[in-house]
């Protein structure tokens, strides 16, 4: 039930989703069955899911490949400031020497105020991690899903079961 014209593969590599006619050219109006109605329908329904579910992916991959260059782009740029901060700490040495008339001094003050710049974020940084928790309400709700998909079975009674002789 597809047509080649939806069958192509899109730009981001990922197959088309199939297509679904509404009628067919050799249905004439009133001449089918019930039965063949209902299995139409139900043969619908589940290209119907299927082609939502492929459109679903082929959306999900296209967003996390454009998510991933650009974090890709944030790494470079945040690597490229790591590195230029060292070049600042030493500015901010050499400028701080001449109002501590020793330069070692300088250096000494740079270090302290990064150490301690370091231990507060990493102390904050710390108490976020310690906050986070897991998706409660959604682990319940799948976990309330899941059961009722679970096909369940008849409880057994042995008292409704005709005795077998051997």
């Amino acid at each position: 039930m597809s047509s080649p014209k939806h069958e192509r593969t899109g730009p981001d590599g990922v197959g088309a989703v199939p297509y679904l006619p509404l009628s067919a050219d050799s249905d004439i109006p009133g001449d089918q069955s019930l039965g063949r109605l209902v299995g139409d329908a139900t043969q619908h329904i589940s290209t119907l899911v299927r082609a939502e579910m492929e459109l679903a992916k082929s959306e999900m991959i296209r967003e996390v490949k454009k998510g991933l260059k650009g974090a890709v782009f944030f790494l470079i740029a945040l690597t490229i400031l790591l590195y230029s901060s060292f070049f600042f700490f030493f500015t901010a040495a050499e400028a701080l020497w001449p109002l501590v008339n020793y330069r070692w001094a300088a250096y000494g003050i740079v270090f302290l105020v990064m150490v301690v710049a370091a231990i507060a974020l990493g102390f904050l940084g710390w108490r976020k991690f310690k906050k986070f928790q897991a998706p409660e309400r959604t682990i319940t709700s799948l976990k309330e899903t899941a059961a009722a998909l679970k096909p369940q079975r008849p409880a057994e009674d042995d008292d409704d079961l005709p005795a077998t002789r051997g």
